[in-house]
């Protein structure tokens, strides 16, 4: 009996290659993968670690030895294998630990049409399969094809976001050793575009930084080549590719939020009246840049299976995370980080600001970003927060996703528990950062006693 407790996480299988991870355990996962969707095929893809082309063909073999056909499309990030699970209309593996090191790697899985595959919507049942043994196929086995799809990756992005009438832009992008080095030669090959390319080497030992934008010790390196070229902006892909973040012109970051903002508002212009999904850690004004716009904001909980579950509940034409994920109907309600970089390239070349003018418009708050603290009781200190701050005048508390209190001076505060680490995650906004310094403060001493 096989117990792949240890690699099946929320919303992907992801552990150290060896260490629970390898050929064998994949070639099930493979075949329990295929038992879950069906054929008539499954399209795969993988990234640029050491490990992910054999782990692809474990898998392909355990899909083919269920008597289903594999389209491989080789090396791709993991929005392109959610295109070519669009395009085809058939389940997808993607092979990618994102941004983890070197010695990790894992398996994003999708339905037909992009449809996410997590915990609750197949990975336990797979979980489940494998563990009692995948029943075997008796029949004759599938066949495999390869089928190199960056090119209609690179069409498709490109009739949602009409680039070639923007004036001339001198752009640095940091692949990060990542699949970025891989999609964005195509994707900005014929854009009035001047290409200042950091770290584009396919390399999963991530010679250079952690492909991990999130950290700001990781877009060090981008920020100053950004002053030293003089460029209008710069990009930070992680690892593969799904999320881009973005640096202005001065190299100062863009938060997730304000890109939110913005691409939100592009989507509007194209549709009055959209709806659109933000998380409960994006910045408040998002919903409020929303309404003034005409949309209908929805919040959700932090996930992108929440995301896209909503998405398709209410028709929203797009949503974003405070984690740079951005998710768009018009890409089969798949998040993709090339196609929001796209709309913020687009914006900044329609009008003639620099890029921190243009967005000083959609960042309205401070923030604290997320701060974590190690805690033995999660609950307790979360119960702990809600008495110090629950009755005090003209407070809101709910429990979404985790606890988030909105106080009376319209700032507030959302405190989560990691559901991996004996973590608390805490994410603070209020008008400016004097004010988010001090409620900050407040809450820390709370948690932390």
């Amino acid at each position: 009996m096989r117990d792949l407790s240890g690699i099946v996480k929320a919303y992907d299988i992801r552990g150290v290659v060896g260490d629970g991870l390898d050929a064998d355990v994949v070639r099930e996962i493979g075949a329990a993968f295929t038992r879950l969707v069906g054929g008539p095929a499954v399209v795969i893809g993988h990234d640029m670690r050491d490990s992910s082309p054999g782990l692809a063909q474990a898998f392909a073999d355990g899909v083919t030895g269920q008597g289903v056909d594999v389209i491989n499309i080789g090396l791709a990030s993991t929005d392109m294998l959610y295109f070519a699970s669009g395009k085809l209309e058939l389940p997808g593996a993607m092979f990618t630990a994102s941004h983890n090191p070197a010695k990790y790697n894992g398996i994003k899985l999708c339905r037909a049409g992009a449809a996410p595959v997590g915990q609750d919507s197949g990975l336990s049942e797979i979980q489940e399969l494998v563990a009692h043994g995948v029943p075997e196929f008796l029949g004759a086995k599938g066949a495999t094809s390869e089928r190199d799809m960056v090119a209609e990756y690179s069409a498709y992005l490109l009739d949602l976001v009409r680039l070639r009438d923007i004036r001339p832009l001198k752009i640095v992008v940091d692949a990060g050793n990542g699949m970025g080095g891989h999609t964005v030669p195509t994707v900005f090959a014929d854009l009035p575009v001047e290409l200042v390319p950091m770290y584009f080497e396919l390399d999963g030992s991530f010679p250079n930084h952690e492909a991990n934008p999130l950290d700001p010790a990781n877009i060090v390196d981008l920020q100053a080549k950004v002053r030293e070229v003089g460029a209008d902006a710069g990009l930070a892909f992680d690892g593969d590719a799904d999320r881009c973040f973005v640096v202005d012109e001065r190299a100062e970051p863009v938060t997730p939020s304000a890109i939110t903002a913005l691409v939100a508002s592009r989507e509007l212009a194209k549709e009055p009246g959209g709806t659109i999904i933000h998380n409960l850690i994006t910045s408040k004004a998002v919903p409020e840049i929303v309404t003034e716009l005409g949309g209908k904001p929805v919040r959700t909980r932090v996930g992108h299976s929440f995301i896209k579950q909503t998405m398709a509940e209410t028709g929203a034409i797009f949503g974003g995370e405070h984690s740079a994920h951005y998710y768009f109907r018009d890409f089969w309600r798949a998040d993709s980080g090339m196609l929001a970089a796209l709309h913020v390239l687009a914006a900044l070349g329609e009008q003639d600001k620099p890029l921190s003018e243009l967005m000083a418009d959609y960042s309205r708050y401070a923030a604290s970003g997320e701060i974590n603290s190690t805690v033995d009781d999660q609950q307790g200190r979360m119960r702990a927060v809600a008495d110090a701050f629950g009755d005090r005048n003209g407070a809101s508390v709910d429990e979404l996703d985790g606890l988030t209190v909105e106080l009376s001076d319209g700032s507030w505060f959302n405190l989560r528990p990691s559901n991996t680490e004996p973590l608390l995650r805490l994410n603070v906004e209020a008008r400016d950062t004097e004010a988010v310094t001090a409620l900050r403060d407040e809450v820390l001493a709370v948690i932390r006693g």
